[in-house]
């Protein structure tokens, strides 16, 4: 049999090396020799001992922390010995290295798969207050481990070295250490122009030392109120 589908590119990729890597610029391949954690319903296929297991409730401060951001959908803990693939709706999927000291805050939504040496938090934006439905909370990882997050379409990284302003939506994670806040587009005149609305009802600042990462697109906001409305579906899982 002979086609093009079998060419070298779309072969798996093999490794002596477990852990994170990219099958191609869509799917995530962990060579799994222990445990990892995943969203709940990315996987697309696994080879090997492989056990699925959601995470159940947590404690009171958790249980809390889940009623406030307003989050269901949970995240699974993957153990055993095999080769998992994750991917979700084709997104771009990057892997990011995290070293001691580093911390990174990330929409939830963006979070695709994680060590489990990695320690997280669910914390309100700075400066976010009430202001906007979107980007509330972010899942803040520290510790030493690889994570795998996903972005609509190839993302730029802004080296914040001036004042910067992006679109909550569209904005995937950035550097924990920098003041974050949100403000009204109108503050900026992105209110109206030439008298019809652009859509863009508040702006999402950054100052300090770092880097965001923008997607070429935006999630859109779903149907709520105040801090339960948009919070990237992963956060409930993290607190459980």
């Amino acid at each position: 049999m002979r086609s093009a589908l079998f060419s070298a590119e779309n072969l798996e990729k093999e490794s002596t090396q477990p852990g994170m890597r990219l099958q191609n610029s869509k799917m995530l391949k962990i060579e799994l020799n222990g445990e990892a954690m995943a969203r709940v319903g990315s996987m697309v296929a696994y080879q090997g001992q492989v056990q699925f297991q959601a995470l159940g409730s947590g404690g009171l401060g958790k249980f809390l922390k889940q009623k406030l951001t307003g989050e269901g959908v949970p995240l699974m803990k993957l153990t055993g010995r095999g080769d998992v693939f994750l991917a979700e709706l084709a997104k771009d999927v990057h892997i990011i290295d995290l070293e001691p000291g580093d911390a990174l805050s990330i929409n939830g939504s963006s979070v695709l798969a994680f060590d489990s040496t990695l320690q997280y938090d669910i914390r309100m934006v700075g400066g976010a207050g009430m202001a906007s439905s979107s980007g509330l909370f972010n899942c803040v990882f520290t510790g030493h481990g690889r994570i795998a997050i996903t972005t609509k379409g190839t993302p730029v990284v802004l080296n914040v070295d001036a004042p910067t302003y992006v679109d909550p939506q569209a904005a995937v994670c950035w550097s924990a250490n920098l003041q974050t806040g949100y403000h009204r587009a109108e503050q900026f005149g992105l209110g109206t122009l030439l008298g019809r609305s652009t859509g863009e009802a508040f702006t999402m600042s950054f100052a300090g030392q770092g880097f965001v990462v923008v997607q070429p697109s935006e999630e859109p906001p779903i149907a709520g109120s105040g801090a339960q409305e948009q919070q990237g579906g992963l956060l409930g899982g993290l607190l459980s």
